[in-house]
């Protein structure tokens, strides 16, 4: 999971692509910064197979939560008692033989379940945000046998995870987000449909018939006015043009290519306008990303990978621009 940063441009060499005309040239490409502080892993999930589909089998918890996890837990934090937890930590003083123990729990998943997910959090208070809760999410894991499973996920329990490790250079991933809130709007905006004659009786943004006498019905599927925007969506096969080391582990070239003269990071002149510094691990997403600045959004492996000339070259990226965004970005 990562934050949508902003937007930049860079230039990368086109060699050749079936049915274009441009032919090894350089091509500027509109890219989205997305910051992506490590993730940590707080939990396991262990699910069984039921004729209704997946039920929870145990959940195991680790030991040390972050107080950003935890208010995530609360309506109001600063009201609350902040308790959350608080009983759980001594089921890991529990002997194994135990009904309370955490190793009980971890070899009823072994022996029972069928897949197997780690809940991981957002550290998000490594960015600069106002935001102090978490976002939590589950991510199944895949490969090797249920037990291996299990041991993995909890061998990786209160361990960063970062982005690197996950994603590389010129691989296709999947952005799911929630897209910009656009309020109550009109048939022509919402559904694209086509304005009346200049001099129509009732207005021209309308739809001109909304059905027949009967049934007496307005049927679903006729425009509408109604909520635009604030969507949740899901693209596929968005191209990654770099995978960025953060500010904060020492890197001060994240963002240089081979032509640049000088050292410099992703964070362009005066900062992102509405955002800021970028500061954590990055990725760079080839065109836009849906949601506003800020916003988190989901990023998967490609489930419908397709072997195109395009989704399989590899990306040479020759410049990266980092001017000011403010304005007209020329300084």
């Amino acid at each position: 999971m990562g934050y949508k940063a902003g937007m930049t441009h860079a230039v990368k060499y086109q060699e050749r692509r079936e049915g274009k005309k441009i032919i090894k040239k350089d091509v500027v490409h509109a890219v989205s910064v997305v910051e992506c502080p490590p993730m940590k892993v707080i939990g396991m999930v262990g699910y069984i197979e039921t004729p209704r589909g997946l039920r929870t089998l145990s959940t195991v918890w680790a030991q040390q939560i972050d107080q950003n996890v935890k208010r995530r837990f609360y309506r109001n934090y600063y009201a609350a008692k902040k308790t959350a937890f608080k009983q759980y930590v001594d089921r890991f003083k529990e002997a194994d033989t135990s009904p309370k123990s955490i190793k009980r729990d971890l070899e009823r998943m072994k022996k029972y379940c069928t897949t197997v997910r780690v809940i991981c959090a957002t550290q998000v208070d490594k960015l600069n945000l106002r935001q102090l809760k978490s976002h939590i999410m589950e991510i199944q894991l895949n490969g090797g046998d249920v037990a291996a499973k299990v041991d993995f996920g909890y061998g990786k329990f209160e361990q960063e995870v970062r982005v690197g490790e996950i994603f590389e250079m010129s691989e296709c991933i999947d952005t799911i987000g929630v897209t910009r809130g656009k309020g109550t709007q009109g048939v022509i905006k919402r559904f694209r449909v086509t304005r009346l004659q200049r001099c129509s009786h009732r207005g021209i943004r309308k739809v001109a018939c909304i059905g027949a006498w009967h049934p007496s019905a307005v049927k679903w599927t006729v425009a509408r006015r109604g909520q635009l925007g604030y969507h949740s969506r899901t693209e596929l096969n968005k191209k990654i043009y770099r995978v960025g080391a953060g500010a904060v582990g020492g890197a001060t070239n994240n963002a240089m290519c081979e032509a640049d003269a000088v050292e410099k990071n992703i964070t362009p002149l005066g900062g992102f306008p509405h955002y800021g510094e970028v500061n954590e691990d990055f990725l760079l997403i080839k065109g836009g990303v849906m949601g506003t600045r800020k916003r988190p959004l989901v990023l998967r492996k490609s489930i419908f990978a397709t072997t195109k000339s395009w989704m399989t070259e590899q990306i040479d990226v020759k410049f990266i621009d980092t001017s000011s965004k403010m304005g007209h970005g020329r300084f």
